[in-house]
């Protein structure tokens, strides 16, 4: 049973004047605990970037960089084609820039997440992972890397000893290897439902899959999308449920490595 469990959502995930999802950054933010921060490749622009940091420090929100591939039309969700050390160097780009507005606003950098279509490639990529860890290693040695528990990014990290997050996808489906189904269009989903996973993978540790059969998913991390319709209902009801069974939301505790 976890009596402690963080909440993490992709912010700022908009572009000039465009915009995806039904509601606002500043809204969410004060009902999380850490913030995946888009940074400009599959969404994010200096100016959206730099007041979602200061919206997450004024709420003491955690921050995290959300690199994803270079795809503003597809919303990083399309795979693109790239040597390892390309995509990492997109990587080291767009966290570099995320790193400097959170120093911009007096914080400091608590994750690197990839994004969508990157996320799953290096979950299963270990040239991509391996590459992707050297660099963590050598410039943010503390920072949490958040992936999938049983993918290839979680143990490559913890070959090297990066520290890693792993996530439990509320708003999202599980096959039964315990790999998330990936859907463009996931529609409005029943925060009841969801927040009664939440709570049960919280108080078991297990999901059920689209199958119908129950795994076991470890986690220190909750993720939902602020770009699902009805998100703001979700994590309010999530919230409601996890803290009526007792289990307090907090951001992750610092690492010493």
């Amino acid at each position: 049973m976890r009596d402690t469990v963080d909440i993490n959502c992709d912010m700022g995930e908009a572009f000039g004047r465009w915009r995806v999802g039904d509601t606002n950054d500043a809204t969410l933010m004060g009902l999380i605990s850490s913030a995946n921060i888009a940074a400009g490749f599959h969404a994010g622009d200096p100016n959206l970037m730099d007041e979602t940091v200061r919206i997450a420090v004024e709420h003491g929100v955690s921050i995290g960089a959300h690199p994803g591939y270079k795809d503003l039309q597809g919303f990083g969700r399309r795979r693109i084609n790239g040597t390892a050390r390309e995509l990492v160097n997109d990587m080291v780009y767009q966290v570099g820039a995320l790193r400097e507005f959170a120093r911009r606003h007096g914080a400091q950098l608590q994750h690197v997440k990839p994004h969508g279509a990157l996320y799953m490639e290096m979950a299963a990529n270990p040239e991509l992972a391996q590459l992707f860890m050297q660099y963590m290693r050598t410039v943010a040695p503390n920072a949490y890397v958040f992936c999938m528990a049983g993918s290839i990014t979680e143990s490559v990290a913890m070959d090297v000893g990066q520290p890693v997050a792993r996530e439990l996808y509320a708003d999202r489906d599980y096959d039964d290897s315990g790999s998330i189904v990936f859907t463009r269009d996931v529609g409005r989903p029943d925060p009841a439902a969801i927040a009664r996973k939440v709570v049960r993978a919280c108080l078991e540790g297990k999901v059920t899959t689209v199958t119908g059969n129950d795994i076991d998913i470890p986690f220190e991390t909750i993720c939902f999308h602020s770009d699902t319709l009805g998100a703001l209902e979700i994590v309010r009801t999530m919230r409601e449920a996890l803290l009526a069974e007792g289990i307090r939301i907090s951001p992750l505790s610092p690492t010493t490595r």
